[in-house]
């Protein structure tokens, strides 16, 4: 069983499994060299990392590609001002009503994964050779899969006030996006997968974007219906959410979360302490807003080893991860790093 595994079932981890994850936006806003020589130097953070050739250039997803709008298969259209960081979508195709069931129409399963055009064959070959060859892989929908989905087929306003109407065509709406995220969901278990992620930002930076009230009638059956085929299976549940999430946090134990990432400072360090801990497994997400853009090496060193000390247990139920955006002086990223590096270990 991998150290990570051990971390979410509470089953003494050799050390706190930590990430580290660097945006595409970073390559062209940091000298390549210098990240380079600070992942070369970190080798628990990089374990597989290998410096590329003089010449390469980042790739930009192309819901990341700026000057580039993109319409994913659900006829969203994606816009972003920055490459490497992902688009907001400003092209709404059921942004009136009329639309649905006529010119638009949901996506096949069978061919993308409502994002991205996909090749599931070629895909399933790639999983079945992983796990000849004993290698895990992870399971996950789209970011923004169900509620963020609505939001970007309707766009925001709108879906407040069908949620606030009790819109029948909402209803019929959901119906059909959850069948198709559950065909997804299957593929992925029925193919093996170790963990199954269900990715979506559902809080503001104070409250979340929906009340606890309209989440529970409109979002969390769906939710607890996905994440139960998985459940059922013994494949461990991830969710990650941006954002304050606290009055929506139990609701998530309920749907079915295993492994709960949400942001550290946006919730608060003893907030997560007294209503997370131990309940289900923390993969908290380090702050990217306040002391690791704007503070010093040693507060952010203070930081880590507060949220080790409060969150952590020699037991498990804690892993970390910080996501790298262009802002944070270089040496807040290698203080980071270092400090993600040694507080790892502060249970062994």
């Amino acid at each position: 069983m991998n150290n990570t595994l051990r971390a979410i079932r509470f089953e003494r981890p050799d050390y706190i499994p930590m990430k580290f994850s660097v945006n595409a936006s970073c390559w062209n806003s940091y000298p390549r060299e210098a990240l380079f020589d600070l992942m070369e130097e970190h080798k628990l953070l990089f374990p597989n990392f290998k410096r590329p050739a003089p010449d390469w250039q980042p790739k930009f997803a192309p819901v990341a590609r700026k000057d580039q709008p993109y319409t994913d298969p659900m006829g969203c259209t994606w816009t972003t001002s920055q490459d490497g960081i992902t688009g907001a979508v400003t092209g709404h195709p059921l942004a009136d009503w009329s639309a649905f069931g006529t010119t638009w129409q949901i996506a096949d399963p069978n061919t993308t994964d409502g994002l991205y055009e996909v090749d599931w064959a070629k895909r399933e070959a790639a999983w079945a050779q992983k796990r000849a060859q004993g290698v895990e892989f992870g399971g996950a929908l789209r970011h923004g899969h169900t509620f963020l989905q609505l939001c970007d087929l309707r766009g925001y306003e709108n879906l407040m006030f069908d949620m606030a109407d009790e819109e029948p065509l909402l209803f019929d709406l959901i119906e059909q996006l959850e069948a198709f995220n559950l065909a997804l969901v299957k593929r992925f278990v029925d193919n093996g997968c170790s963990r199954m992620a269900y990715p979506e930002d559902l809080g503001m930076q104070q409250g979340p974007m929906l009340s606890p009230e309209l989440f529970e009638k409109y979002i969390k059956p769906s939710y607890t219906r996905l994440m139960k085929y998985a459940k059922d299976a013994g494949v461990p549940i991830h969710m990650h959410s941006d954002g304050d999430i606290r009055t929506l946090a139990s609701h998530l134990v309920e749907s079915g979360v295993e492994v709960l990432n949400l942001q550290d400072l946006v919730n608060g360090i003893d907030w997560i302490a007294e209503n997370i801990k131990g309940k289900v497994c923390i993969d908290l997400d380090i702050d990217r807003q306040r002391i690791t853009p704007l503070g010093t090496p040693a507060q952010i060193d203070a930081l880590i080893r507060e949220e080790v000390s409060k969150l952590g247990s020699r037991e498990g139920g804690l892993t970390m991860i910080y996501g790298l955006y262009p802002g944070v002086p270089l040496e807040n990223v290698k203080a980071l790093m270092d400090a993600m590096e040694k507080y790892a270990f502060y249970y062994s």
